[in-house]
């Protein structure tokens, strides 16, 4: 039995698979190999077709957003991510991989990690490219990305997921969804063509009376649950979701979630109403906080102030800086607020929330430790090596953020 993490990292970045076998099988040729570089476009058509496979529908009206094109806030679902990714798995090209020798009918989703590092168009396309490495190499590689995706599957027969099955937390919301018993049929449209999801015959050859309901589908039953429950439908607060797939669901059966929030992140299982069977479970939803959650916030005074200031010197800063400097604020350990200066375009500006391009650097830092730096009690070379302070991107950069946090007094 073996193992496959897959990472995968969508947009101008690399989509990497990570191979973990036993240590019998770690010369495995399938280690190091690499497969073509591939590109996925789609347009609003696959975005609501997405959105009807997961089970949005025109019933709730707040699914409109999600399912027409012309709503003033048509948006894409995020879970749609996995869609962008997965492209390249299912034109089979991992199956021409040397030394990967899988039998389909065994084949089953263990989990899946997204990751959304801003909200997904309702149209484009992403370059993915994949590589089978060793488990010892990092597949992030710090570079801005639209989403990064991680799949763990498992051949049947390798064992059991582990884990608690139960929560002691207190279950504070209780979605359900009366699944389509078209919804396997629906689904696969989206690009996931295994058998295993429409055909008896095939099913049957894994073990199954009857073809089973897509993981990402029940998947996306859940995520978009806990985006109406906490998040107003807003794809926007999105940030990352992770789940354990424990059992199969069947098609036509109703799933149920129940989610507990803790700070910015939603905690969930779900379970199928008939049988009170656990088929999600280790999972979590990371949302960006609302933007009334980050009022109390000692930097917002602080970025009021630099935005002041950019429209004083705005032409001015722009030659000297030229660079989009990305903001994530912590409180307590969770992401509070999200900010962007931008002193590239025009005479510059600040504005709450994040870039809509590429930013040229982010920098990661706590409320507490902000207000110190900008004060001149922490010096930010410290504060970085120390690991109160992260960067992603030009480092270098950075330094040029001395002439808008200078003049500390009046910060």
């Amino acid at each position: 039995s073996y193992f496959i993490t897959i990472f995968l990292c969508s947009d101008i970045s690399s989509f990497k698979i990570c191979y973990l076998t036993p240590s019998s099988l770690s010369q495995n040729p399938a280690v190091g190999h690499k497969l073509a570089q591939s590109q996925f476009t789609y347009s609003h058509m696959q975005c609501i077709l997405y959105a009807l496979g997961v089970g949005m529908s025109t019933k709730d009206p707040d699914s409109l957003r999600f399912l027409y094109e012309n709503h003033p806030e048509f948006s894409c679902l995020p879970t749609f991510g996995v869609i962008v990714s997965q492209d390249a798995l299912m034109r089979g090209g991992l199956m021409s991989v040397p030394g990967l020798n899988i039998d389909l009918t065994q084949v089953l989703h263990g989990e899946q990690y997204l990751e959304l590092f801003k909200p997904l168009p309702t149209s484009g396309s992403a370059k993915t490219c994949i590589f089978l490495f060793s488990p010892a190499v990092n597949a992030y590689n710090g570079d801005e990305l639209i989403c990064f995706n991680q799949y763990s599957v498992f051949v049947v027969g390798a064992g059991g997921f582990g884990g608690k099955r139960s929560s002691d937390k207190a279950r504070v919301s209780l979605l359900f969804t009366n699944d389509n018993i078209e919804s396997a049929a629906l689904y696969r449209l989206s690009g996931d063509w295994n058998p295993l999801h429409i055909d008896p015959s095939f099913a049957a050859m894994g073990g199954f009376k009857q073809p089973i309901l897509h993981g990402l589908c029940s998947f996306g039953f859940a995520a978009r649950h806990v985006l109406k429950q906490y998040a107003d439908n807003d794809p926007a607060r999105f940030k990352a979701i992770k789940v354990r797939f424990l059992k199969p669901v069947l098609p036509g059966q109703s799933l149920q979630t129940e989610m507990w929030k803790e700070g910015n992140r939603i905690h969930l299982q779900c379970k199928v109403k008939e049988t009170n069977a656990v088929v999600l479970s280790g999972a979590y939803v990371d949302l960006h906080p609302a933007s009334d959650e980050s009022e109390g916030l000692q930097s917002e005074l602080v970025f009021a102030e630099i935005g002041r200031r950019i429209k004083d010197m705005g032409s001015e800063l722009v030659k000297k800086v030229n660079a989009v400097f990305g903001w994530e604020i912590t409180k307590d350990g969770q992401n509070a607020a999200q900010w962007t200066i931008d002193l590239k375009s025009g005479s510059g500006s600040v504005h709450k929330g994040p870039f809509s391009g590429k930013t040229d650097v982010t920098i990661t830092v706590s409320d507490e430790d902000f207000m110190e730096v900008v004060q001149g009690k922490l010096n930010p070379q410290k504060a970085f090596f120390s690991g109160k302070l992260k960067i992603r991107g030009n480092i270098m950069l950075s330094q040029k953020l001395e002439v808008i946090l200078k003049d500390h007094a009046k910060l």
